[in-house]
C-alpha cells in the first residue's frame, strides 16, 4: 500500500515537507474492532426542511446570544445549517435524479455512522453545477457538484469526498468561521430590536449561504478534514487511498480552468493536500485490511 501513496505523489510531483497530524492515530483507534458491513440498501432522497418561524423555535434573542457566545446547541447548529443549505439550493438546485440522490445519501449516511455523531440527521445531495467542488454546512448538510461527481470513478472515492465534508461538520469548522466573522459584533446590535421573525435575524447573520461557503476555511481545517476523510472511509470498509486518488485527479486540472476556480480559491492546492496527507499517514495504513473500491456499485450518471 505504501507504494500506492508514492505513486500518487509521483503523479503530481510534490515533495514531502509538511507537519504530521497529531490526531491521526486517535482517529484510527478502535478501527480494527469495528464490524465492517456494506451500507444499507435504501435511503430517502436528500431534502432540506423549510425554515420555520419563531413560533416553533427558540426566540431570536436566545439564538443570537448562543451564536455570539461559545456554546451552540445541536438544535441551533442544525437551524443555522438548514438556513445555509436552503440558500445554497436556491442558487444551485439538486440534480433531478432520484436514484442518484438516494445513492449518495446511502453512502454518505453509512460513512457518517462511523463518526461520533451517528445520530445527527445527515443530508447529502448532488447539486446542478459543472464546477468541481463540495460543500458542508453546520448540522450535517453536505453537497457535491455534478461536475465533481462525474470525475469520481468508484464508491470509495465518493465515500472519501463525503468523509472530508463530514469532517468539517464534526469539527464545526464553518460554525466557528461564522462565530469569528467580523459582522458578529455589529450584529449584536440587532438583539432586542423588533424584527419580522427569527429567520430575518438568521439571514442577517448568515447572509447568502453560497457566499459564506465561498469565504473558505483556513488551510489547517482543510488538512484536518482530509485526514478525517481518509479515516472515515477506511472505517466504513472502503479503500483508504481513494480520497488521495481524487486529489491527484483534481491536481491534473489546469489552474486557469473555470471549473476549479472556486475550489482552488477556497482550498489549498491538491498538491499541498496530498503532501500533508502523505506526511500524516506515512505507514499507518499498512496494517489495515485492504478496503473495497465499490466500483460495481457506483452509480453512473446518465
Amino acid at each position: 500500500m505504501k507504494n500506492r501513496f508514492l505513486w500518487l505523489a509521483a503523479v503530481i510531483m510534490f515533495s514531502a515537507s509538511m507537519g504530521q497530524a497529531n490526531d491521526l492515530e486517535s482517529l484510527f483507534k478502535g478501527y480494527l474492532k469495528k464490524k465492517i458491513a456494506p451500507p444499507p440498501q435504501e435511503q430517502p432522497v436528500a431534502s432540506v426542511p423549510e425554515p420555520t418561524n419563531a413560533s416553533a423555535e427558540k426566540p431570536a434573542d436566545l439564538l443570537m446570544k448562543a451564536l455570539l457566545g461559545s456554546k451552540v446547541s445541536e438544535a441551533e447548529e442544525v437551524r443555522i445549517g438548514q438556513q445555509i443549505a436552503g440558500n445554497l439550493l436556491g442558487a444551485a438546485p439538486l440534480v433531478r435524479d432520484d436514484g442518484l440522490q438516494r445513492y449518495v445519501n446511502r453512502v454518505g449516511r453509512w460513512v457518517a455512522l462511523q463518526t461520533e455523531r451517528p445520530d445527527l440527521q445527515w443530508y447529502f445531495g448532488v447539486i446542478e453545477s459543472d464546477d468541481l467542488n463540495a460543500f458542508a454546512a453546520p448540522g450535517g448538510y453536505i453537497f457535491l457538484t455534478k461536475g465533481l461527481y462525474k470525475r469520481l470513478n468508484s464508491e470509495a472515492e465518493l465515500a472519501g469526498v463525503l468523509g472530508h465534508e463530514i469532517g468539517h461538520v464534526l469539527r464545526k469548522h464553518h460554525l466557528k468561521l461564522l462565530q469569528k466573522s467580523q459582522g458578529i459584533a455589529a450584529l449584536g446590535g440587532l438583539l432586542g430590536k423588533q424584527l419580522k421573525n427569527e429567520n430575518e435575524v438568521l439571514q442577517n447573520f448568515i447572509g447568502n449561504g453560497a457566499e459564506v461557503i465561498a469565504r473558505g476555511l483556513d488551510k489547517d481545517a482543510e488538512y484536518e478534514a482530509d485526514r478525517i476523510g481518509v479515516v472515515l472511509s477506511a472505517r466504513a470498509g472502503y479503500d483508504a487511498y481513494a480520497l488521495p486518488a481524487v486529489l491527484a485527479e483534481i491536481g491534473h486540472v489546469a489552474k486557469d480552468d473555470q471549473h476549479v476556480s472556486l475550489l482552488f480559491k477556497t482550498h489549498p492546492h491538491p498538491e499541498d493536500r496530498l503532501n500533508h496527507l502523505s506526511e500524516a499517514v506515512a505507514d499507518k495504513l499498512d496494517s489495515l485490511p485492504e478496503g473495497q473500491s465499490g466500483v460495481g456499485r457506483f452509480y453512473r450518471l446518465r
